[in-house]
């Protein structure tokens, strides 16, 4: 496994399933947090990642600076789970970011990483059309992210209640 992108609806187990992939290749892993603790809520999803994660990892948070963190990380351990994309998306729209530099910035640095890496992503174009503007947007550039992130990775695999499916 060199580049591996999961695809998955909300509680579907794909962080889970990218974590046990990541954790065959190697013993110094980092993962890459893109979640901000904006509330309560927030933060005790965050605890609970933690503590599933248990004390081999190394954690970084990037919420807006993922291509910035891969670059960084990726020379000081043996593999890297970033955990999730969808939400590294929102934090781009919300602090109003160009999301194709973001993305093009992303993919250059997928490319160079020197180390495996696991990216998770939700998949969002399953659902109905969302009602406003701003849903319909996010659900539109999540899936050009997918795409481009489907074509870079040399795996790409979609996790439904628990059950990975291989997509390539």
């Amino acid at each position: 496994m060199n580049r591996l992108l999961v695809l998955g609806g909300a509680r579907s187990g794909k962080s889970r399933y990218a974590q046990h992939r990541i954790e065959a290749v190697g013993e110094r892993l980092v993962y890459i947090a893109t979640a901000q603790a904006l509330d309560v809520e927030m933060e005790d999803r965050i605890a609970r990642h933690q503590a599933d994660r248990g004390g081999c990892w190394d954690t970084a948070e990037a919420p807006i600076d993922l291509p910035g963190a891969i670059r960084q990380i990726g020379a000081c351990c043996d593999a890297i789970l970033v955990d999730c994309l969808s939400l590294w998306l929102s934090n781009l729209m919300l602090a109003q970011q160009d999301i194709a530099a973001a993305s093009s910035a992303l993919l250059d640095a997928l490319a160079h990483c020197p180390v495996p890496i696991a990216l998770v992503a939700n998949e969002v174009g399953l659902g109905i059309v969302p009602e406003n503007a701003l849903a319909r947007l996010f659900r539109d550039e999540a899936g050009r992210l997918n795409q481009a992130l489907a074509a870079a990775c040399g795996e790409v695999t979609f996790v439904a209640a628990g059950l990975p499916m291989r997509l390539k």
